[in-house]
């Protein structure tokens, strides 16, 4: 794609790096801010007055860098289109959006590039990825019709109507992946020696070794559950796996059970091999394990037949925050009652015939157009089990992140380095660990006097928690706020927040009525000179060195005052009262993200329409916001050049004509999960990107608290656009294009030219040695 930008240099800024010259810019203006995108007084507007996000013209942006000021008046009017930028026809629908970004994620499965077992995870992450759309869309949209509900989306469709297309999509999609795993992984399995056997194919010695199993090992854990007058209709628990049995008692008929396979056991049950000398892996699934097995527990009756099924519940927790006087207590009996929610699925297998399913929809009171027929095995997401065999040949290389240079063999002198130039990672290429060096070195540290955090996500056996705990004493203050309704981390969270109060440290768990999703780290320490000075690291992913291996992610590092100052009085606001509305350089939701963000898009059309260069370029994993979307058209209709790689969910509908031409929608999916979010704003010369933990959406600019941070290393800058973005931007391998009609297509090389992949190249770059 041609670049207009191209040839322009980026900015440079003399003041990177040296904290004297920070502390002294800081000490002048103490609340300067990045940029003042409306000059109300310069440009003669009323604050009254201000203009809606659409109407760009009618704002004049401060132009900076190269730019010079331009009364309002002067501005040549944008492009008008046949389209209010309201209409329907602009917007795609969230929720088939969604689900075309699954069938991406079950496309990679199919990707002969990746090693076979990694083929084989793309399918469980596709289920588990429906499982939760189940749980928490589609449940939501079951919700609103149920109660009547008719609002339409920005795209013009009713909940009743997008329940209809899902339905017709979903059924298909699991389908397809299910015949793809059975039809052409599994046989490649098979050829590198991974079985995974029908009951009907076990040799005698194995259906004995699985007998056996299921005596000692399984037996003991089961309980069948009877429908009868003194047997009411089980409950049946969110995503398990069950068998619906049908015995036939010699004095009253045919009678119904309902058997739980326990999810405590492996789903693919390791069974000695066919023959002696036979090093092949084979697993049998535990449900037809059980199924060989039920007459022992039903003694003195017939087993006559069982077929799995699978439900999925409505498990989008509602708390009532304003009356929850222990938010804790309150979401731990959310929890709780995530297992009882409306079921919102049903899978069952082909075999199963219509009057057990009738049975099944009539006490489950699920919809039947909500019941999935499945050919093959229900809930592939247990395919995990198989991914993590050690099968080093069958999966991708070993990753070995890299340690920036500056930190090298100076792990505890990352206060030191941190102090005298911001630092940049980009995870999983670069090592998690600096991030858990600056908080151990702020733990052991005898100068730090406070140490204060966001938590997320942070999973298992987290160092981070750890070293918090540990770097309590009497002269370290420590401050945590613990999301306790990251959803589904809900259970682990409560366990960390219960850990760290026991050791000491101060734990706050939110505002009421927003989730605190930003990702903060702050370090005060006492200098030798006596002065206190501040140390910062943002990031756009969780403090989970698990997950920092998987997603793609940028960290930030840095002790610029203004930063580092507005940092402190952020987490005011998250841990005592405080209603913080003006902030130096961040950008921070609720309070003003989605005003600056729409102020930056605009100033980026103004430039346009002066007939100077124009560019925005955002990295996010979903792009939902209305009032952005609307910004990003009118800009479009302006001349800017608009580049987006959204990664799940896009609403913007490219290639509109008179509306959306200059605008280029790709997702690129690959070996690992691209979670940063990253902004960037050509701003005549004068660049500015902002990372962070938002993604455009209402639900991020609303409800929770995120924050954007500026790159301001001039030589940072220029790594995030030309190393990062671009390469991202001429992606050949991993990327899709989003077409106007909301399809995707697979981007292909030039005639000639390799496929390029940004992953890759990133990994390939983080091996190869640095030259000195």
């Amino acid at each position: 794609m041609n670049d207009p930008t191209a040839a322009i240099p980026e900015e440079h800024n003399s003041l990177m790096g040296h904290a004297s010259v920070q502390d002294e810019i800081s000490a002048q203006h103490p609340y300067e801010e990045d940029f003042d995108p409306i000059d109300l007084a310069d440009a003669g507007v009323d604050a009254d007055d201000i203009p809606d996000p659409v109407s760009i013209h009618d704002a004049d942006p401060e132009i900076v860098g190269e730019a010079t000021a331009t009364d309002a008046a002067t501005l040549p009017e944008p492009i008008e289109s046949s389209l209010s930028l309201n209409d329907p026809a602009l917007y795609l629908n969230r929720e088939l959006s969604w689900l075309a970004f699954n069938e991406r994620v079950f496309s990679e499965a199919a990707d002969p590039e990746h090693p076979l077992l990694e083929r084989v995870k793309f399918i469980a992450i596709g289920h588990s990825n429906l499982d939760e759309y189940y749980m928490i869309r589609v449940s939501g949209l079951l919700q609103q019709v149920a109660v009547g509900m008719g609002d339409l989306t920005p795209d013009g469709m009713t909940p009743a109507e997008q329940l209809s297309v899902l339905r017709s999509k979903v059924g298909p999609m699991l389908q397809g992946a299910a015949d793809y795993f059975h039809k052409t992984l599994e046989p490649e399995m098979e050829n590198h020696g991974i079985h995974i056997l029908d009951y009907s194919q076990l040799t005698r010695g194995q259906v004995k070794s699985l007998r056996d199993y299921f005596r000692e090992e399984v037996f003991p854990v089961l309980t069948p559950l009877a429908l009868g007058p003194g047997h009411p209709f089980p409950h049946i628990s969110n995503l398990s796996l069950n068998l619906a049995v049908v015995v036939r008692d010699p004095i009253v008929g045919e009678k119904f059970a309902r058997m739980k396979v326990p999810g405590v056991l492996p789903r693919l049950v390791p069974c000695p091999p066919p023959s002696e000398g036979n090093e092949d892996q084979h697993f049998v699934w535990l449900e037809q394990v059980l199924a060989a097995n039920l007459q022992m527990l039903f003694p003195g009756l017939q087993v006559i037949e069982s077929h799995p099924f699978r439900v999925t519940r409505d498990a989008d927790i509602e708390i009532q925050e304003d009356e929850a006087s222990d938010l804790l207590e309150t979401v731990e009996r959310g929890l709780h009652a995530r297992q009882f929610g409306d079921v919102c699925r049903l899978e069952v297998n082909a075999s199963m015939p219509t009057r057990l399913r009738t049975l099944l929809i009539e006490n489950l009171l699920v919809d039947k157009e909500d019941v999935y027929t499945i050919e093959g095995a229900l809930g592939l997401s247990d395919l995990m089990q198989i991914w993590k065999l050690s099968r080093p040949d069958l999966k991708d290389p070993p990753l070995i992140p890299a340690i920036p240079k500056e930190l090298q063999n100076r792990p505890k002198e990352i206060l030191d380095i941190i102090g005298s130039q911001d630092l940049l990672l980009h995870h999983p290429f670069d090592s998690f660990t600096p991030i858990i060096d600056f908080v151990e070195t702020g733990a052991k540290d005898p100068g730090v006097l406070a140490i204060k955090q966001t938590l997320y996500r942070v999973g298992g056996n987290s160092p981070i928690v750890k070293l918090l705990a540990e770097s309590r004493d009497d002269d370290t203050q420590v401050a945590v706020l613990v999301e306790l309704k990251a959803r589904f981390d809900e259970e682990n969270n409560i366990e960390w927040a219960r850990a760290l109060e026991d050791s000491g440290v101060h734990v706050v768990y939110g505002l009421v009525g927003l989730k605190t999703h930003c990702k903060l780290a702050l370090v005060v320490r006492k200098e030798k000179d006596g002065k206190l000075r501040r140390y910062v690291h943002l990031g756009t992913g969780n403090y989970n060195p698990i997950t920092a291996r998987i997603y793609t992610d940028m960290s930030y590092f840095t002790a610029r005052p203004d930063i580092c100052a507005d940092i402190s009085e952020l987490f005011n606001v998250l841990t005592g009262y405080s209603r913080q509305t003006k902030y130096r350089k961040l950008l921070v939701a609720p309070v003003n993200m989605r005003e600056r963000f729409i102020q930056m898009i605009e100033r980026e059309a103004s430039h346009a329409r002066r007939g100077r260069p124009a560019r925005l370029i955002f990295k996010t994993n979903t792009l939902t916001d209305e009032p952005i979307i609307r910004a990003l058209y009118a800009a479009a209709q302006a001349g800017v050049k608009i580049d987006l790689i959204v990664r799940g969910v896009c609403c913007l509908r490219p290639g509109v004509v008179g509306v959306s031409e200059n605008i280029r929608v790709i997702s690129v999916v690959g070996r690992f999960l691209e979670h940063s979010r990253v902004y960037y704003f050509y701003n005549g010369g004068n660049t500015q990107i902002y990372m962070g933990s938002a993604d455009l959406m209402r639900r991020n600019l609303e409800r929770r608290v995120e924050v954007l941070f500026p790159v301001e290393d001039a030589g940072l800058k220029k790594h995030v656009r030309e190393q990062v973005l671009e390469r991202y931007l001429k992606d050949t391998r991993n990327a899709h294009q989003l077409l106007p009609d909301g399809a995707y297509v697979h981007l292909q090389p030039a005639d000639g030219e390799p496929p390029f992949s940004a992953q890759k190249t990133f990994l390939i770059e983080r091996q190869e040695p640095v030259e000195a």
